[in-house]
């Protein structure tokens, strides 16, 4: 799938032009005005989660390019957390998410995609899951958004690889800060240095 424009663009947050200021300017997420477009009960609650969607962002937008329709953030988001995707601390109330297994088993018994997890993938794998005509949720260091500084580390956030055309990824990030951030293209070695060897691929 080398063109990858009937992905649409879709992220964790309801207001796109807010993310650089709740990534870099300490700026509340339950701070957003467009919260309820989410689907979230109230703000509090669209502020608690908003930063643990990345991964229901990403299989919205496979769900719109696939069936051109999906649910809203939250109802998603409700629905993965019956099968256990996300769990809660009960001293801590810290959230954990998003875990593979039950993330899959929620998309394949609710959801008109194929799913798989990959617990170790390599970047010669992800390739080939792309040739295979694959999207693959993949886990990747957040400050993906600005490839331009080196990689703190790798893992931790999801992006919506899409395609690629040679040695070019394209992939959709849900925390993306800006438009080209969002709607990314990388060379392959320099998405490598974020990719934290580990997935989920959907059909």
């Amino acid at each position: 799938m080398s063109d990858d424009h009937p992905f649409p663009t879709i992220t964790q947050y309801a207001s796109p032009d807010l993310i650089a200021a709740f990534a870099y300017e300490g700026r509340a997420h339950d701070d957003d005005p467009r919260w309820a477009e989410s689907g979230a009960p109230d703000a509090k609650t669209y502020g608690r989660w908003s930063g643990h969607m990345c991964g229901i962002a990403c299989l919205r937008m496979a769900l719109l390019a696939r069936t051109g329709e999906a649910p809203t953030m939250f109802e998603l988001l409700d629905g993965a957390r019956k099968y256990g995707a996300y769990t809660e601390d009960p001293d801590s109330t810290e959230i954990r998410g998003l875990i593979y297994a039950p993330f899959v088993q929620y998309v394949l018994d609710v959801h008109p995609l194929g799913a798989e997890v990959h617990p170790t993938l390599t970047v010669p794998g992800l390739l080939a899951l792309l040739d295979g005509g694959r999207m693959v949720m993949a886990s990747v260091h957040k400050e993906i958004r600005r490839p331009e500084t080196p990689a703190p580390g790798k893992g931790g956030h999801l992006v919506l690889v899409t395609g690629r055309q040679g040695d070019t990824v394209h992939f959709r990030n849900p925390s993306g800060h800006t438009e080209q951030a969002r709607t990314a293209s990388l060379p392959v070695v320099e998405f490598a240095e974020f990719f934290g060897g580990r997935g989920v691929s959907l059909t």
